[in-house]
Order: C-alpha cells, then structure tokens, then sequence
C-alpha cells in the first residue's frame, strides 16, 4: 500500500454554488487527499486501534460494515500494509453479485463473513469475548481508540481560527473526536447521513463524557436514509465539481457540502463566521451509482 501523505492535506477555499456573495467565510479541509482508499477520516479513526493492536503483538483484526463499507476497505488496506490478517463480518446475507467495495477488500486479503442482520448485532456485541487474541475494531471505528485518533484532525486546521467546523456523522465518531480536539471556542456541527439517529447525541456523549462541549447535531439532510440520494442531491454533486473540482460521496461529504450551503441560505450562521467543512473521503461509494451519473 502507498503511504499515507499527511503532508498533502490542504484548506482550501470553497464558493459553493448559489452562495456566491455570502458574508461567510468557508474553506475545506482536504483529508481526501492523503490516500486513494484509506482517504479522509479513516486513517484517523483507525490509527490508535492499529497501534494498540501492534504493541499488544495481535496479529487479527476484526470489524464489522455494510457491503459498500470504506471503513471495510480501508481496514482491509491497513491490515495488508501491517501484514495483520483481518476479517470483515459483512452486514446481509451473502449478495449474488458482490459490490466493487468487498471485491477491493477481498483482494487486500480480508476474510468476508456474511450474517444476516440479527445475528450481526448479537457479533457485535460478542465476539470481543469470543475472540480475546484478536484486535476488534467496532463499526465504523466508533469507540475511545476511533475518538482519540479524529482528535488528532484539528492538527491539521494550520492555526487558522474558524468559528465552526463541520462534518457529516455516521457512528459519530468524527464529532467526538472534534469536539475532544478543538480548543478555541469553536462550534463543531454535526450532518447526520443517516434518518432519525436519535441515538447519535447519546453515543457521542458515550465517547467524549459530560465535560466536552457536544457537537450540534443536524437531522435533516438525510436523503430519505443511509445511503440514500435523489436528482437534486446528484446535480448539486455535479455542480459543486464543476464549480471548484472537488468531488464528494453521496452517502456522506455530498450531505454535509448540501447542507451548510442551505443553511447559509436560511441565514444560519452569523455575519463575519470562518466555517471549515471537513472532506472526509470515502469516494469508493460512488462506484454503486450507474455509469454517468456523476461528471467525475
């Protein structure tokens, strides 16, 4: 696997489209820069897990995701780099055709599981004690270690003061790590991908204890669901990257980029604010959508 290049993570302003003129200031961190399959957030997320792992002389990792997954594929590439063996217990019963994301992942050498949806929430919950010689990493990198390591990403904010940083959540762990890095005052926000995470306020507190400010947490860029887009949600990806070339993912960065652009809009942000929108990578989802959907 080719390194990962922190060194290439840029904050770059952004004009998104139909905001032109506005009285806020926004730029971009680019973590999607650093690796072409460990992109964005994961790396982050994964990194204390690995040298936890390492330092203890465990030679499995085991994890858990859906079948288009970048925390699958992105698990599997690091393993393969640290010559860990690693198994990926896949969410669904087994598919007749397998998505680009488990073929990348079988292919860095990760042993596919497939459970249906009942018996993978009881694995969850179990197979740590089941398996006590193996690294478990939960899904998505949530927990303390996946925490620690996204609060190493405001390292990256190169002393520019921002007045909010924003993120799109899944598990959440990104948020927690925000919250837990930044030390300026700032005002993390939060897109959730998925529909009515009612849960994710509490599993970030889980992460970050009572004493850090909480992420303000946006529920209502969905989508219709995890994983879900319409016609209006690719034009604007289509949009957005010819207006300043940088490509998103459907499944997250595009809600998160849709979102603060709207609420600009709406007027939600004061006068004179500096908002950083963190890329968090995860392009591989986008090879679900058909040929020519997207202009990238």
């Amino acid at each position: 696997m080719q390194p990962i290049r922190y060194d290439l993570v840029t904050i770059d302003s952004l004009s998104l489209p139909g905001v032109e003129g506005s009285l806020a200031d926004v730029a971009v961190l680019r973590l999607d820069k650093i690796h072409p399959v460990v992109s964005g957030n994961k790396i982050f997320k994964l990194k204390e897990y690995l040298a936890t792992a390492l330092t203890a002389g465990k030679k499995e990792i085991i994890t858990f995701g859906g079948a288009w997954s970048n925390h699958i594929v992105a698990t599997a590439a690091v393993c393969k780099s640290y010559g860990l063996s690693c198994t990926g217990y896949i969410r669904g019963e087994a598919p007749a055709r397998w998505s680009s994301t488990l073929l990348e992942a079988q292919a860095y050498g990760m042993q596919l599981k497939f459970i249906d949806r009942e018996t993978y929430r009881q694995q969850k919950r179990n197979i740590q004690t089941d398996h006590p010689e193996t690294c478990v990493i939960p899904e998505g990198g949530f927990g303390i270690a996946g925490m620690q390591g996204a609060s190493s990403i405001p390292g990256h904010f190169q002393g520019i003061p921002f007045t909010h940083i924003c993120c799109a959540a899944g598990t959440g762990t990104m948020a927690a790590g925000l919250a837990v890095g930044v030390g300026n005052g700032e005002q993390i926000i939060a897109v959730s991908a998925l529909k009515n995470n009612l849960q994710l306020a509490a599993d970030i507190r889980s992460l970050t204890g009572e004493s850090v400010v909480p992420p303000v947490l946006i529920h209502d860029y969905h989508f219709g669901g995890f994983a879900k887009y319409d016609t209006g949600l690719i034009r604007f990806m289509n949009d957005m990257y010819t207006a300043t070339g940088i490509p998103t993912d459907f499944v997250y960065t595009a809600k998160l980029f849709y979102a603060i652009r709207d609420l600009i809009i709406k007027n939600h942000f004061p006068t004179g604010s500096r908002i950083l929108l963190i890329h968090s990578g995860g392009l591989q989802g986008n090879s679900s959508l058909g040929k020519g959907t997207l202009i990238f």
